[in-house]
């Protein structure tokens, strides 16, 4: 069979079910294979950054990865920023680029740059196809390698006169493993440190978002008591009702989870990835003790002193920790809560401090997060983009189920909410989807507005509207008291939404939101939600985090 048809079966042997992206003529060959496939459907997108990141949130929510699709120089230059978010957001995903004949790659020549140089520090591998017979290794071990822990992106390079040449091999069927397990000596140390502890708190990463992770997890607090703080990308590990979950840390600012952090004798993290929240703004003078449990040894740092350590895979570390608990019996574990109750209750206290604003001409971000968490059911799904509403909705949008809600905070891309949302409702037609924008966020990949209605995505966005690059502004009033000139224009929002299709509404009143963001996702098909931003309350919340302090 021909090359790019080969192709074509170890994807679908694989069960890759997507591929995102925009196509050139050095991937013509892969594109006809493409669509004589049952099982693979291509999506095409407006610009190849919005591809990757379709395929971002496609890897997140499924554990599997899905392509994204570019050709040649400008193509995949142009998906690179989408796969830099992914891989160190730690999403399964596969970046396929077409290349110029072969014969021509040693030399200066139309388009052709060194794309596999380009994508290595930001995938776990890139390889390009140098003979047809090739394949069926390369697509396995992408694959293998995009799926295992910590997962990432892998990058595969086909050039255009490999892809229509005869190939002679047969795909590799793939062979699940189990990933390796702790044994019982480093496991029993972890519970004689955690068994002792009089006031331990959990420190909760990315790995806890695992289905079986967090059920193990959730087992585990519901039988110490143990209060959980997670991470941005760790929300929903514990149900946001439950009383021992302490909500989010993450914010550079003091904060009354950090300060439970602070009262702890023993900090337990489990799955976390300082890629996210550095150690050094939770234990700044590198004194805690300190149990880690994860899928693969930590990264070394100076204020990440371990005493415990241990590696394996991590819902199996908390079932066998769950074993000990078991075993010593209910009402055995003496622990003192107060620290993290306290911090529970002050912070839920000011997660309900603005629900029921009346404020008109300008909504306060208090609002738009609680409105929009009102709106969404427990299954239903949040995308953040990066900017100053991200850090809002990481402090005050709690979930009740992991993977429920996606910020982008290793690599942290703007433009990502609105083609995530995309990639979402792909893989969950039957839940509602909405992304939150910035917007400076949402013009950077606009243009997939164009692809929702074209796919009918049922999603809407909401967009809050300050007219500048406000977290930049955030932060340099911080640092300096003042900000440079980061003020822009923006187009009329609803009749952009109406150009392309959407359904569009503007909403100044507080009181209003909910019926609005409400009567969005009544409507059919992608719906755009415009509301104008309070922030003169991100210098309100910086100068009270300074000053807050817990009852304990």
């Amino acid at each position: 069979m021909k090359a790019s048809d080969l192709f074509v079966q170890c994807l679908e042997t694989e069960g890759i079910e997507y591929i995102f992206g925009v196509p050139g003529e050095e991937n013509a060959d892969l594109m006809m294979s493409l669509e004589a496939s049952d099982s693979i459907r291509f999506v095409l997108t407006r610009h190849e950054q919005g591809a990757a990141f379709m395929a971002e949130v496609y890897g997140r929510l499924t554990g599997n990865p899905a392509g994204c699709l570019g050709t040649l120089g400008p193509g995949a230059t142009n998906l690179i920023t989408g796969v830099a978010d992914g891989n160190m957001d730690r999403a399964p995903m596969l970046v396929l680029t077409g290349q110029g004949d072969s014969e021509r790659l040693h030399k200066e020549s139309h388009q052709v740059m060194d794309v596999v140089a380009m994508f290595r520090p930001v995938t776990k591998w890139a390889q390009t196809v140098l003979h047809p017979d090739n394949i069926p290794e390369i697509v396995r071990k992408a694959v293998r390698l995009a799926r295992t822990e910590k997962p990432g992106a892998c990058h595969i390079e086909l050039p255009e006169d490999i892809a229509g040449l005869p190939a002679q091999t047969t795909p590799i069927e793939p062979r699940r493993f189990r990933r390796s397990v702790p044994d019982d000596k480093i496991i029993d140390r972890a519970w004689d440190a955690i068994a002792s502890a009089e006031r331990p708190i959990i420190l909760a990463g990315n790995g806890c978002i695992r289905r079986r992770a967090s059920q193990q997890l959730r087992q585990f607090v519901a039988r110490t008591g143990i209060g959980v703080v997670n991470t941005f990308m760790a929300k929903g590990c514990v149900d946001m009702d439950d009383e021992t979950s302490l909500y989010t840390i993450g914010l550079g600012s003091k904060d009354y989870p950090s300060i439970a952090i602070e009262a702890a004798d023993l900090v337990i993290c489990l799955g976390y990835d300082m890629v996210e929240y550095h150690p050094h703004l939770w234990n700044p003078k590198g004194d805690k003790r300190i149990v880690h449990c994860d899928f693969i040894p930590s990264e070394i740092d100076e204020n990440f002193r371990i005493e415990v350590e241990v590696v394996g895979d991590l819902a199996h570390a908390l079932w066998m920790l769950n074993e000990r608990v078991e075993a010593l019996g209910a009402g055995k574990l003496d622990y003192d809560h107060r620290h993290t109750r306290a911090a529970r209750a002050a912070l839920k206290q000011d997660l309900e401090a603005h629900k029921d604003d009346r404020t008109e001409g300008s909504i306060r971000p208090q609002k738009a997060v609680w409105d929009a968490r009102q709106v969404l059911g427990p299954e239903d799904l949040l995308l953040s983009d990066v900017g100053a509403h991200k850090m809002w909705i990481a402090r005050h949008f709690q979930c009740h189920e992991p993977n429920t809600c996606l910020i982008p905070n290793g690599f942290c891309s703007m433009g990502f909410a609105l083609p995530g949302a995309i990639g979402a409702h792909f893989v969950h037609p039957d839940r509602r989807v909405m992304a939150v924008c910035g917007d400076a966020g949402f013009l950077m990949n606009v243009q997939e507005m164009e692809t929702a209605r074209r796919y009918n995505s049922d999603i809407t966005v909401m967009v809050w509207q300050d007219n500048a690059y406000g977290l930049i502004a955030w932060k340099q009033e911080n640092q300096f008291g003042r900000h440079t000139d980061l003020s822009f224009g923006n187009p009329d929002f609803v009749q952009l939404a109406e150009a392309f299709g959407w359904n569009a509404f503007r909403c100044e009143k507080s009181a209003e939101l909910q019926a609005t963001l409400e009567a969005s996702f009544v409507a059919e098909g992608p719906s755009l939600v415009v509301i104008p931003i309070d922030y003169s309350e991100n210098r309100k919340l910086t100068k009270r985090l300074g000053n807050v302090s817990l009852p304990i």
